[in-house]
């Protein structure tokens, strides 16, 4: 689907465990192989708790996976030390879900652009207000703003400082948490035609955690679908109608859309999601699913490609010739999806 001479970041088998009471282990990451390229977008999306943002803050190295390797320009991001890590940090920038909590609050705007500039000596101190005034300019913002205290700022301005540090250094990948979740919708329609343009004009790849599957498919690349630590689907943001996967059809069941036809209930999943720390053997999306079989209780299933750029975890398919074909036989699921 994508060049791989483009790809500039490759999660392999990344785990995270976490010890718990009684003898106990939290799986909030198991076995997550992604892939990002130059100028692409990967949203990654599922439920809250479910371990998209722990994953992601592995590739920014502010924490270490208990398992697997992330390979960044050869180089394993989990094994750096001192040094080299703090050059390395500088290719791979993250945009926080709260930018606010971000800030020092005692800190200009001027001195927030321009702080990682300074820290690794691309720039002297005469040089702040030019800078500031440039890249306040790219996120669309006044220069003036350069004066000013996050306090003085509503959320939307806020976020676009955000991405503004988040480019002072010119990053070859940047991570966004949910960077839209806590704007107004029409805030949120700015801040990602800002995001594409930039990503445009700069050939970034980047990585967007997100709730709203009908936001990320409007302008991702490519989507990966995580489910209590899994990832449950990858697919191309384009196909997101095409998806396979119980857990993606539910979730695209419950997307909002103002064409959508009233006359028709809204599906939801009634059940709750386990408890991380009592996963069910077997498919971990087993106790909500209506299609669920014998095997999904006995066997995790493993990530099948079903077609370009389009990969499944689900026993619901098999392989046949080197290819992932789908089991179309209705005594396997008698069900709908959602009941």
């Amino acid at each position: 689907m994508f060049d791989e001479k483009d790809m500039i970041l490759e999660a392999r088998h990344v785990t995270q465990r976490f010890p718990a009471s009684g003898g106990r282990e939290l799986v909030a990451c198991q076995d997550i192989n992604l892939k990002f390229y130059r100028g692409k977008t990967l949203g990654l999306i599922g439920e809250s708790g479910c371990g998209k943002s722990t994953f992601m803050r592995f590739l920014v190295r502010l924490d270490i996976p208990t398992e697997g390797e992330i390979l960044f320009k050869g180089k394993d991001l989990t094994k750096l030390k001192g040094e080299e890590l703090r050059q390395t940090r500088q290719y791979i920038q993250m945009v926080f879900q709260d930018p606010g909590g971000s800030f020092n609050p005692k800190m200009k705007i001027r001195d927030i652009i321009c702080e990682p500039l300074m820290n690794f000596g691309r720039m002297k101190a005469s040089e702040k207000d030019a800078a500031a005034r440039k890249f306040l300019e790219a996120v669309e913002l006044p220069g003036d703003f350069a004066d000013r205290y996050p306090h003085n700022m509503s959320g939307g301005q806020r976020q676009r400082i955000a991405i503004a540090r988040a480019l002072a250094l010119e990053p070859e990948l940047i991570v966004m948490d949910e960077a839209t979740c806590a704007l107004d919708v029409s805030v949120q329609k700015t801040i990602i035609e800002l995001i594409c343009k930039l990503q445009r004009e700069k050939n970034i790849a980047i990585g967007f955690i997100a709730h709203d599957l009908g936001l990320i498919q409007a302008f991702a690349h490519q989507i990966a679908v995580m489910y209590l630590g899994t990832i449950v689907e990858v697919l191309p943001g384009e196909d997101v109608d095409k998806a396979r996967h119980p857990y993606t059809q539910a979730l695209l069941g419950a997307v909002f859309d103002t064409k959508m036809d009233f006359t028709k209930k809204i599906e939801t999943i009634d059940s709750e999601i386990p408890s991380p720390l009592d996963v069910p053997p077997g498919c971990p999306f087993q106790t909500r699913c209506g299609r669920c079989m014998e095997i999904c209780r006995r066997e995790r299933p493993e990530r099948k490609i079903i077609g370009e750029g389009h990969e499944v975890a689900c026993h619901l398919f098999y392989e046949r010739n080197d290819r992932a074909l789908p089991e179309v036989r209705e005594r396997d699921y008698p069900q709908r999806i959602i009941e």
